[in-house]
């Protein structure tokens, strides 16, 4: 246990060290490095009980496959991110979003209009930082509550995030509990769903009452820009009902979501010309040819707006494949020290004292939520809360007959959520530092947040929406 034990010390050191002095950009590559020292530290020991390097060398390979097929989903999601950016597809989202803000049911209003554009555009973070800001601001002019509003954003920007195909987390969950992309967020949708419902009627009662007379000026003005930047229709949002499509109709991740980038690079060059014409570059020629590369340079680095506004740039720019190299890179190095902890058996030996006391499902499910919950607080990174428990408890849920969906679903609903609920986590200060409220001071008020993780131990322990895997697929199975 003493063995096992050390290089999951050895690694929350240091990454309370990479925390401490990179604060947010620990996960550009400090964070990266320490999982590779701790790696280094669990070979020491593998040398010690015997373990040759190939026998280790085996053991990544392995481990790293396990995560191969969401590293190139979320690859071809930074594709479509740029293409639909470029298309003018999640801009018409944001400004139909903004459409459904109402004087009389503001908090609501924020956590729904967060969770629209965090579905679309896959990003928790990015939502907070533009809108969410830009919500902060017109709630202190109505003199609302800062830290209800922070709640409401939070609780929505989570709740889409957490639901759309586009998130990076949303695809690692099910990579690493051994399930397909779209499977995991039909069956998310169970515990997701009812806590974000629970959640928007708390916000209409909390501001029932709450006069909101004030000029919703700051919003108003991002629409305009918004409609002098880019063609804004209901026509453009066409990729993404497609996309949908294509999603309830079970095809594969991958293809589908590669071919929604290709699609919104076509729906770019149709309604979006002077965008287009605006992103040539100066010896990019014309015609065909010039079109044809901006929209290739969309798919690999994404697009730069330059509307005037600051804050429009912000939430328009992004997207392409290149922008999610740290993230792969992340989950690469994640998935080595896991894959070597896991070959060594060291995991294995963490996880034997923990599961003797786990008898019943309810148990099991509760372990698995307050151990990625734990890995929040003590990792201070939603990755490595994502990857370590799902190595840890994949092996014990597949030997109990269980749908490897509820490991992912279980491993989101704690890893992915409580990880904006802790301040020096990487996301809790994102949070704190865009929306200027500090987690402990929204914490009550990200209702959704909290409440995803109650719901799931309530299915847990009533048997309600839990999956079985068929009789003959058991492990124990003859």
């Amino acid at each position: 246990m003493l063995q096992a034990a050390i290089p999951l010390l050895a690694l929350i050191l240091m990454l309370v060290v990479s925390v401490y002095l990179y604060g947010e950009d620990a996960s550009y590559g400090p964070n990266q490095i320490a999982l590779w020292l701790a790696a280094g530290v669990a070979i020491a020991i593998g040398f010690r009980n015997k373990f040759t390097w190939e026998e280790i060398e085996q053991g990544i390979r392995e481990g790293i496959s396990v995560a191969l097929g969401a590293m190139l989903i979320i690859l071809a999601v930074g594709s479509l991110i740029g293409t639909w950016l470029l298309a003018g597809t999640v801009p018409s989202m944001i400004y139909y979003g903004l459409e459904l803000l109402d004087s009389s049911w503001f908090y609501a209003a924020s956590a729904l209009i967060c969770g629209i554009i965090s579905l679309a555009i896959g990003s928790s973070w990015t939502t907070a930082a533009t809108v969410g800001v830009a919500l902060m601001g017109v709630a202190v002019g109505m003199g609302l509550s800062p830290a209800i509003t922070a709640g409401a954003i939070v609780s929505g920007a989570y709740f889409g995030d957490k639901m759309s195909p586009l998130s990076d987390t949303t695809n690692l969950a099910p990579a690493v509990a051994g399930t397909e992309l779209f499977a995991h967020i039909r069956y998310m949708a169970y515990t997701a769903g009812p806590a974000f419902i629970i959640a928007l009627i708390v916000f209409l009662l909390l501001g029932f009452n709450t006069d909101t007379t004030v000029s919703f000026a700051e919003l108003e003005r991002m629409q305009l820009e918004l409609r002098n930047t880019f063609n804004i229709g209901w026509e453009m949002l066409i990729p993404l009902v497609i996309l949908l499509y294509l999603a309830a109709s079970r095809r594969p991740a991958l293809p589908t979501v590669f071919f929604g980038a290709l699609l919104g690079g076509i729906w770019a060059v149709i309604f979006q010309p002077e965008i287009i014409n605006s992103l040539i570059d100066e010896d990019g020629g014309s015609g065909a040819l010039a079109s044809l590369k901006v929209v290739w340079n969309a798919l690999t680095d994404g697009v730069v707006i330059e509307s005037g506004s600051a804050e429009l740039d912000s939430l328009l720019s992004g997207g392409g494949m290149s922008s999610m190299l740290n993230t792969v890179w992340l989950i690469l190095s994640a998935m080595t020290f896991g894959a070597i902890m896991e070959k060594l058996g060291l995991l294995q030996r963490l996880i034997e004292g923990l599961l003797g006391y786990i008898k019943s499902l309810g148990g099991l499910v509760t372990a698995t939520l307050f151990t990625c919950f734990g890995a929040n607080v003590l990792t201070a990174d939603q990755y490595m809360a994502i990857v370590l428990p799902g190595r840890m408890f994949r092996e014990e849920y597949e030997r109990r007959g269980l749908d490897p969906r509820l490991l992912s679903r279980t491993l989101e609903d704690s890893a992915t959520l409580t990880s904006a609920l802790i301040p020096w986590n990487t996301c809790g200060a994102f949070m704190m530092a865009t929306l200027g409220v500090s987690p402990f001071i929204y914490l009550p008020f990200a209702i959704f947040n909290w409440l995803t993780p109650l719901v799931a131990m309530f299915y847990a322990y009533t048997g309600i929406r839990i999956l079985r895997l068929p009789a003959t697929t058991q492990p124990n199975a003859v």
